[in-house]
C-alpha cells in the first residue's frame, strides 16, 4: 500500500472529491481524518471508509477560520502523532450562469475570496507543522478554468489560477522539508457540483445534461472526462514517495482536454 503509515487530514472531506480523495488515501493504508463544518456528513463519510476495513475519523473546522484550522491540526496531532498529508477540497461558493457585465463585484470576487481564505489557512497551517517534524505533502486541486477562458463562470477561474499560484509560491518557501502539488482536473461528471453547473451551461444552450456532458468529452483525446476515482488515483500517486521528486507543479488530471 502506498501510504502505509501515514496520517492526512482532507479538508472538504465529506464533499464529493474529498470523500473520494479519502477513500482511495485510506485504501492505501493511510489514516484519514475528513475535516469539515458539519459533523453529521462527515460522520456518514468516515463510515463508508470504516465499513471497507479503513481507518477514517472526523475532526470539525471551519476552513476560512485561521483559529479553527489551528486547533483543528493539533487535535488530529494529539490523536496521531504527526500530520504526513493536508488535501483541501473545500468549495468556493462560487456564483455561474451571468455575465461580468451582469454580476456584481461582490459575487465575483466571492469564490476568488474564499479560495485564498481557505487554501491560506490549511496550507500555512499544515505547513508549519510539518516543516518542524522535518517532512509531509500538500495538495490542492484547481480546474482547467484556471488557465483556459470559458464564458459565464464568474470568478472561479480567477480563483483556480489563485490557487495555483498560492501552490507554487509556498512550495519555494517551505522545500525541502515539505512538498506542494496541485491537481488541475477538468471536472468530473459524477460529481454532483459538476452536474449541477453542466446542467445550467446545458439549459442555456438549448440542450440535455446528457447532451452537454457528451459535447463536452467530444474534443477530448479520452473521449471521456476524469471520473472521481481517476482523480483520486493521481491525488495517492502525488502524496506518495514515488512523486518524491516533485513540488510545486501542477499535475494535469484532464484526460487530454488541456494539454501542457
Amino acid at each position: 500500500m502506498l501510504l502505509e503509515g501515514k496520517n492526512a487530514i482532507i479538508y472538504g472531506g465529506a464533499g464529493d472529491v474529498g470523500g473520494a480523495v479519502a477513500r482511495a488515501f485510506a485504501r492505501e493504508g493511510a489514516r484519514v481524518f475528513l475535516a469539515g463544518r458539519t459533523a453529521a456528513t462527515l460522520e456518514a463519510a468516515a463510515s463508508e471508509i470504516r465499513a471497507t476495513g479503513g481507518l477514517a475519523e472526523t475532526t470539525q473546522v471551519d476552513a476560512r477560520d485561521l483559529q479553527s484550522v489551528e486547533q483543528s491540526l493539533d487535535d488530529v496531532i494529539a490523536r496521531a502523532g504527526r500530520i504526513d498529508i493536508s488535501f483541501n477540497a473545500v468549495g468556493h461558493d462560487d456564483v455561474q450562469g451571468q455575465s461580468m457585465l451582469a454580476m456584481s463585484q461582490a459575487l465575483f470576487a466571492q469564490p476568488i475570496t474564499n479560495a485564498m481564505i481557505t487554501y491560506f489557512n490549511t496550507s500555512t497551517a499544515s505547513a508549519r507543522r510539518m516543516v518542524q517534524q522535518g517532512s509531509g505533502v500538500i495538495l490542492a486541486i484547481s480546474a482547467n478554468a484556471a488557465r483556459q477562458a470559458y464564458p459565464n463562470i464568474g470568478g472561479f477561474g480567477a480563483a483556480c489560477a489563485a490557487i495555483e499560484a498560492l501552490c507554487r509560491q509556498l512550495a519555494i518557501e517551505v522545500g525541502p522539508q515539505v512538498r506542494v502539488m496541485c491537481l488541475r482536473s477538468a471536472g468530473s461528471p459524477d460529481a454532483r457540483g459538476l452536474r449541477e453547473v453542466f446542467a445550467m451551461h446545458a439549459q442555456e444552450q438549448g440542450m440535455t445534461l446528457d447532451e452537454f456532458t457528451a459535447q463536452a468529452a467530444s474534443g477530448i483525446p479520452l473521449k471521456h472526462l476524469p471520473s472521481l476515482a481517476e482523480v483520486a488515483n493521481t491525488a495517492v500517486f502525488a502524496v506518495s514517495d514515488y512523486a518524491s521528486a516533485m513540488t510545486g507543479a501542477v499535475i494535469n488530471v484532464t484526460c487530454g482536454q488541456m494539454m501542457d
